[in-house]
């Protein structure tokens, strides 16, 4: 079998930056042992998987280790390989997914997605938390992940997290942010217990991050930056129970799957 693949960079729009997704279409679907394979073989931080339903298309996400619920780069990537390879007619896709219905609009070079929002609540702070992270913070919320606040941009680039215990916690992963220097807002991700150390830019981590900053900054449209090494932009807008998030992408290579 022949299964092709497309690898993208989301939220960029130059390769080597931003967070590479690899998104293959199928036919049907596999068996989700194979669709694992697949996966760890890429060995990115997720591959997308798309079959076409007619009026829709049905997405689930892999991570190297395991499937997840909801995935904002990859989303990305899925459309930008739908509107730029497969249909240069289609400038909005509907995906059916496991946190509900996914749509995505594209405006010029921006690529909109309506995602849920996940505003976060306060939190009991582990003390496995702050030893993680070796830094104390302003203030620790949750909401599927863990968030956790700093006063500047300059304390969330300078983190140098212990990863091993950061993936012991009672949460899949842990965003950190603070205000930016020349953006709203600037963050970063650690998911260690889903195969991720610190994943690029993470699309679904800002359907926490938009209702935090939206509320804190009484602002509706933000500008946001993922400080990782590649570094990637995202447009963000508060709709209340659900958000806004844009960005660009670029495709770095395309080829074919053998299995």
């Amino acid at each position: 079998m022949k299964i092709p693949i497309f690898i993208v960079d989301a939220f960029s729009s130059r390769i080597f930056s931003g967070n590479p997704a690899a998104v293959c279409p199928l036919d049907y679907w596999l068996d989700d042992g194979q669709l694992q394979s697949i996966a760890a073989e890429n060995n990115l931080s997720e591959t997308a998987f798309i079959v076409n339903r007619g009026g829709y298309y049905q997405l689930r996400w892999f991570t190297p280790q395991m499937e997840v619920e909801i995935c904002g780069h990859a989303t990305l990537a899925s459309a930008f390989v739908l509107m730029n390879q497969v249909d240069t007619s289609v400038t909005e896709v509907t995906f059916g997914t496991r946190s509900g219905e996914l749509i995505v609009k594209k405006n010029d070079d921006l690529y909109a997605m309506n995602f849920p929002a996940h505003p976060p609540r306060p939190s009991k702070t582990p003390a496995e938390l702050i030893k993680a992270l070796d830094y104390q913070p302003q203030e620790v919320l949750a909401s599927n992940y863990y968030l956790v606040v700093y006063k500047s941009e300059d304390e969330v680039r300078e983190l140098k997290p212990y990863l091993a215990l950061i993936k012991e916690l009672d949460r899949l992963a842990v965003i950190v942010t603070a205000p930016g220097k020349e953006v709203d807002f600037v963050s970063r991700f650690f998911a260690p217990a889903m195969g991720i150390p610190e994943d690029p830019v993470t699309g679904s981590a800002h359907c926490t991050l938009i209702p935090y900053w939206s509320k804190r900054l009484n602002k509706k449209t933000m500008q946001a930056r993922q400080v990782s090494n590649r570094g990637g932009e995202i447009f963000c807008e508060d709709l209340g129970k659900r958000v806004i998030i844009a960005g660009r992408a670029v495709l770095y290579s395309e080829g074919v799957i053998n299995i």
